[in-house]
């Protein structure tokens, strides 16, 4: 009885010290502004609450300039794909690269079923943003089971994945976007703290995001073809925070509001 009721001590302490720490992580709330700038020199006074920037590209200076400035900043970085502009390119084994990504030179799909792996390439990269004082990280490519990646990967390895890599980011004590992957929303919006999502009104998915607002977890969606007019209404019923941007992703941005 007494070895019963220690047991359960435990528990509780052990999810108060995970609520805790889940509270002390910044996340975004619904209807946040904000700015998405991975290529060209840093524009910084863009007026938003948040700013989406280069993991590797931004340093520790840029990011602490714009905390001055009242932003909180999410760390981009490439969880699913190879690069081969990246300075930790050669700590990749060959084993683990695939198929090169569609329109994207220099870069290839990772066999996210080899964890073991890619567990010390991602936690390093990880482990960087949180020393560069990065309040989030967004993992890019996260999605390769839907992709011609050169691998047999299935949903269910797309999800154990995703949940490894936003349980790492967590214990570094940054909050994770997940990037697309609208096919296994309601299956990881638990996981993951607000959701980045791309041309959704464009290919009439959105409603796949939903479950975030309605979780009260930000929705940061962008378009690069349609005009505003297209899916600003909308996108201001669901609670997306929406903008127009180029594919390239520097400076220039047309939010909704």
């Amino acid at each position: 009885m007494k070895r019963r009721f220690a047991l359960f001590g435990l528990v509780v302490l052990v999810a108060s010290v995970s609520a805790s720490s889940a509270a002390a992580r910044w996340s975004p709330p619904v209807g946040t502004a904000w700015q998405w700038q991975l290529d060209k020199q840093l524009d910084l006074p863009v007026d938003v609450p948040v700013y989406d920037v280069d993991g590797f590209e931004t340093t520790s200076h840029q990011v602490k300039r714009l905390h001055n400035l009242g932003r909180h900043v999410v760390c981009y970085v490439n969880a699913g794909a190879w690069e081969r502009f990246r300075p930790d390119k050669d700590t990749f084994p060959d084993s683990v690269l695939g198929r090169n990504l569609d329109g994207w030179p220099g870069e290839r799909w990772l066999d996210i079923r080899r964890i073991g792996a890619l567990r010390p390439i991602m936690k390093a990269r990880i482990a960087k943003c949180a020393r560069k004082g990065f309040d989030a990280v967004e993992p890019d490519n996260i999605d390769g089971y839907q992709n011609r990646s050169g691998f047999p990967l299935t949903g269910s390895d797309q999800l154990r994945y995703n949940r490894w890599f936003a349980n790492q980011a967590h214990k570094a004590g940054l909050s994770v976007a997940l990037k697309n992957d609208l096919g296994q929303v309601k299956a990881l919006v638990g996981n993951f703290d607000f959701a980045i999502v791309e041309e959704c009104f464009q290919y009439r998915e959105c409603g796949r995001a939903v479950p975030f607002i309605d979780a009260g977890k930000a929705v940061l969606e962008v378009e690069y073809e349609l005009d505003r007019s297209k899916f600003c209404t909308k996108a201001e019923s669901l609670g997306f925070s929406s903008m127009r941007k180029r594919l390239s992703l520097g400076p220039w941005r047309r939010p909704c509001s």
